[in-house]
């Protein structure tokens, strides 16, 4: 919850290659007070089955920006042992990698002003990924 003097973030991420939310993402949130200062892990989450992670930390007073890192490759590497098990003849994703998954990890950072809550959703595909500031 944001108050005069600190801003909150929430999150959420979609799965756009299965037009479902991400389960199960290890969500790792940070702040820092200025350019140049430095990152201070503040604690993390998962997201749940509506792919939300509704208990990540509060920000500290004087937090100008935010970085959330998203673990993504537990998520593919899961999903693609899923789909193998599901169309065991399926064709393996080209250019994905050694591992078959093309982004291991998603970080995004922005700048906060207090009194704001900051919505950030993830929309995530096996080969790219998109976000944006929500309400």
């Amino acid at each position: 919850m944001s108050t005069d003097t600190t801003a909150s973030v929430s999150t959420h991420i979609l799965d756009t290659s299965a037009g479902r939310p991400a389960e199960a993402v290890a969500v790792t949130l940070a702040a820092r007070a200025g350019r140049d200062a430095r990152w201070a892990v503040l604690g993390g989450s998962a997201t749940d089955a509506d792919g939300r992670c509704k208990d990540l930390p509060a920000l500290p007073e004087g937090t100008t920006h935010v970085r959330l890192d998203f673990a993504v490759e537990p998520y593919f590497l899961s999903k693609q042992a899923k789909q193998a098990e599901a169309q065991q003849d399926a064709p393996a994703n080209r250019d994905s990698g050694a591992a078959g998954v093309f982004f291991p990890e998603v970080a995004i950072t922005f700048a906060v002003v207090p009194g704001e809550h900051y919505h950030v959703p993830l929309l995530l595909n096996p080969f790219g990924y998109s976000v944006y500031r929500g309400s």
